[in-house]
């Protein structure tokens, strides 16, 4: 049981780890179906289970499975690294967030299992939340996550299965399919994308030289 209630409105930094750092990507195309998954659950009516087969289908199609257009969370900004990701959720729905990842950790889980042949959790327990109490701190935290390959300094093999925000954010030349974000939330703050961009990137050296110091647990939690 949860012992943080989530409120409408209100802003919260969701994460999880692999059991045991356990890879929770393995190929490109994990990270490509999680993203989808958070797409296709972010609905106050049930869609039911994707099974792989007709999810790839519907992808070939260019299709989606029928949706109420009622979200549970808006989703600000998002991570996905090998062995954990990071996503800032709005809650918009009562409770959107944990109907939300309940949704997206089950399907996902259940999709990774089959595939990899893999047997019992695939994450570290419930997932991790940490409320946004301020609007320095959603600033602070829309770049780590967007920034968040860089920060932990993934390249080679590991930089295929990245997938973040940051291309929403900086990149007008973005498909309008491939958007995700509720991103005037942030973005709304700048003049534009490229003061973003300077905003994001300046604070870099900041966070690397804090990630040297101080574990990344205690990191997260400052505001």
């Amino acid at each position: 049981m949860r012992r943080e209630q989530f409120a409408e409105g209100e802003f919260y930094h969701i994460y999880n780890h692999g059991v045991e750092e356990r890879d929770i990507f393995s190929e490109e195309y994990d990270s490509i179906r999680f993203l989808e998954s958070m797409k296709m659950f972010n609905d106050e009516e049930p869609i039911g289970s994707i099974y792989e087969q007709s999810f790839i289908h519907d992808l070939e199609l260019g299709g989606e499975a029928s949706k109420s257009n009622k979200k549970l969370v808006n989703i600000v900004a998002y991570c996905l690294n090998p062995n954990h990701f990071h996503l800032i959720l709005e809650q918009i729905s009562e409770k959107g967030i944990s109907e939300f990842m309940h949704r997206l950790g089950g399907g996902y889980t259940m999709y990774y299992n089959n595939k990899h042949r893999h047997r019992g959790s695939l994450f570290r327990g419930v997932f991790r939340s940490i409320h946004v109490s301020t609007n320095e701190y959603l600033l602070h935290l829309s770049a780590y996550i967007n920034l968040n390959d860089r920060v932990h300094q993934l390249g080679g093999e590991a930089s295929k299965l990245i997938r973040t925000s940051w291309k929403e954010y900086t990149d007008s030349g973005i498909k309008l399919e491939d958007e995700m974000c509720e991103k005037d939330i942030i973005l709304g703050q700048f003049k534009n994308k490229d003061e973003y961009k300077e905003y994001a990137e300046d604070a870099l050296p900041i966070m690397l030289d804090r990630k040297k110091t101080e574990r990344e647990e205690r990191y997260l939690m400052i505001e």
